[in-house]
């Protein structure tokens, strides 16, 4: 039996096996999205933006290829193509980090265990180094948030940024040099007076 020419599916997507692989990486794309644009909306926008495309486009997917690449590099190439861009001024947002005191950080059984002074240190060492990687130029952040907050390979980065795994090697080098410097700036001995 032959089906005609408008009952036959052509590549639909299934979308089961796009949750499967997509749905685990959620909070991943969502990282990045804040760092890369620096506002809470405007991330879950793009990640938003970016499982619609890649739902759309899932057909195209290579069954056995890197998926966390493929659904990282179209987070990229939106964020690229969206009104904010890489050369977007940076906003920094004034909310209090820690929340408005609601949201418990730490299970109650840490929070006898912990000091004020070290969860000012704590947040201290975090602002720090926020702080330096605000600082970074885009493409160094980039690599640096792919690799050591996403943990990828580096041909995985050298995917997602279309760009040679020696490029990939040398930013990351000069990523953490520059932060290296940054956090040692910050680290200057401190006079304490009586």
């Amino acid at each position: 039996m032959t089906l005609l020419p408008w009952k036959r599916t052509v590549n639909q997507p299934d979308p089961t096996g796009f949750a499967d692989l997509a749905l685990p990486l959620l909070p991943a794309l969502y990282n990045v999205a804040f760092w890369l644009s620096r506002n809470a909306a405007d991330a879950e926008d793009l990640v938003q933006e970016t499982y619609l495309k890649a739902l759309r486009g899932f057909a195209t997917f290579e069954p056995g290829s890197n998926f966390k690449a493929w659904i990282f590099r179209i987070l990229r190439n939106t964020y690229l193509t969206s009104r904010t861009g890489l050369a977007a001024m940076r906003t920094v947002p004034l909310e209090d980090e820690m929340g408005d005191g609601t949201d418990a950080i730490y299970p109650e059984g840490a929070i006898d265990r912990e000091t004020p002074e070290i969860n000012l240190l704590r947040l201290s060492d975090c602002a720090a180094l926020q702080g330096a990687m605000e600082k970074l130029p885009a493409p160094l952040l980039e690599v640096i948030l792919l690799c050591d907050v996403e943990e990828m390979k580096y041909r995985e980065i050298a995917t997602v940024l279309e760009i040679p795994i020696g490029t990939v090697m040398s930013r990351i080098a000069r990523a953490r040099a520059a932060l290296r410097g940054a956090l040692q700036a910050n680290v200057a001995p401190r006079e304490f007076r009586a």
